[in-house]
């Protein structure tokens, strides 16, 4: 089973499919049946959840925290309000709210950025919270005051066959769900993957509602998948870096360790960075590593990249020679070479977006600049080390930048 972390999209998507497929068909099994008689699963998505809490608020992912937060407040309101018949009192009422509103509370992870618990926009999203339940204590008192109108009472109505939950929730339910996989298969992002889990089982658990301990069953697994996205969220922060959004030097260490007999190593170095950095200032300096990054991504010969430290990054290729990998580095450079970067100058940008066009189109033949590299690439016909074949790799390096740079320089045995 692929990893969460690295999961194609189609696979994060069909999951949780299959899951509830299974637990459909499972339902009424003697062994599903004790299990969820049992107190442990009933109190289980409450550990889970509080689990994800904790660990979103060490790795800084207070999106999936908020979605801990909207996962344990709908569970606890169904433990603790809807053990009642669908037909008695307010009970359906209670949970059409609960369906309109839980949605909601997920799709609004994305209005906030990533940071800790304790933070002015996690506070924001609790007093969301908070509202929903003050309108949703708002309109139970109308209804059992007898107010409620009945267009609303229309738009309660089910199709039995379907579901018990209101005809007009369930499509809801559907269109969202379909939106948020949509958003997972273009994005594959993990915030994408979990928003689309936790909304598509607890959808399942509004619409078999009636099924006894569906909610346990599918929270609970809701929970395993929070628990699993939060903590590959964390591992991909300590592995990624930052600033170019691609792994960094702990995950080149790591990959360094598996690469097996045969394989090749390039480091590359952004030619005269320092100058470059001292005449247009760190910001512009920040946005050439960042392209530098973006175009290292389209290396062939299925390379894996990493950033290595500075303006430094390494390539690697398992089961490749330098021989075969030499084209695949000199059509990077050559891509690096040809591209086009526009300067952003933040102090003197104009306010009004049509001064900007005319300021950009007047000055165009000075916006732009060129950004070079030079490479230095060595093999395991050097050395089985890996550090080793590195260190060749950094020797051509500085052969390519002392015989005039932007080029690719191997390191071949003989040179050693």
């Amino acid at each position: 089973m692929p990893s969460m972390s690295v999961s194609p999209s189609w696979f994060r998507s069909l999951l949780p499919v299959l899951l509830i497929m299974a637990i459909h068909i499972g339902i009424g099994h003697e062994m599903i049946t004790s299990l969820s008689n049992s107190s442990v699963l009933v109190n289980l998505p409450y550990v889970l959840f509080f689990t994800s809490l904790m660990i979103a608020q060490i790795f800084k992912q207070s999106r999936m925290g908020m979605l801990a937060v909207a996962q344990l407040l709908a569970y606890a309101v169904i433990q603790f309000r809807l053990q009642t018949p669908l037909t008695s009192g307010s009970t359906l009422l209670e949970l059409s709210l609960l369906a309109l509103l839980f949605p909601i509370s997920c799709v609004m992870s994305y209005v906030f950025r990533d940071s800790g618990l304790v933070t002015k926009d996690f506070l924001y999203y609790l007093l969301a919270q908070g509202m929903f339940f003050l309108w949703s204590l708002l309109i139970l008192d109308h209804f059992n005051q007898g107010n409620f109108p009945d267009i609303f009472t229309q738009l309660l109505s089910s199709v039995p066959q379907i579901s018990r939950l209101p005809f007009i929730l369930f499509l809801y339910l559907i269109v969202l769900s379909g939106i948020t996989m949509l958003l997972l298969l273009r994005k594959n992002r993990k915030l994408d993957a979990v928003v689309y889990t936790s909304i598509l089982l607890t959808s399942d658990v509004f619409v078999f509602f009636h099924i006894p301990h569906i909610s346990s069953i599918l929270f609970s697994i809701s929970g395993i998948f929070l628990v699993l996205y939060v903590i590959a969220a964390g591992h991909e922060l300590a592995f990624n870096d930052r600033l170019t959004n691609i792994p960094g030097r702990a995950a080149l260490d790591n990959a360094m360790k598996h690469l097996g007999r045969r394989f090749t190593i390039a480091m590359i170095d952004v030619d005269h960075f320092k100058q470059f950095n001292d005449n247009y200032g760190h910001d512009t300096g920040d946005d050439v590593l960042k392209l530098v990054a973006s175009r290292l991504r389209q290396v062939k010969g299925r390379a894996k990249v990493y950033r290595y430290g500075g303006e430094e990054f390494t390539v690697l290729f398992k089961g490749k020679t330098t021989e075969e990998a030499f084209d695949y580095l000199e059509a990077l450079r050559q891509d690096i070479q040809d591209y086009d970067m526009h300067l952003r100058n933040t102090d003197k940008r104009p306010k009004n977006d049509k001064l900007g066009r005319m300021k950009r189109q007047k000055n165009q033949a000075n916006s732009t600049v060129n950004i070079t590299v030079s490479i230095g690439v060595s093999d395991s016909q050097s050395s089985r080390d890996p550090q080793e074949v590195i260190k060749y790799a950094d020797q051509a390096l500085y052969k390519a930048k002392k015989t005039g740079r932007n080029r690719v320089s191997a390191m071949n045995v003989v040179d050693k």
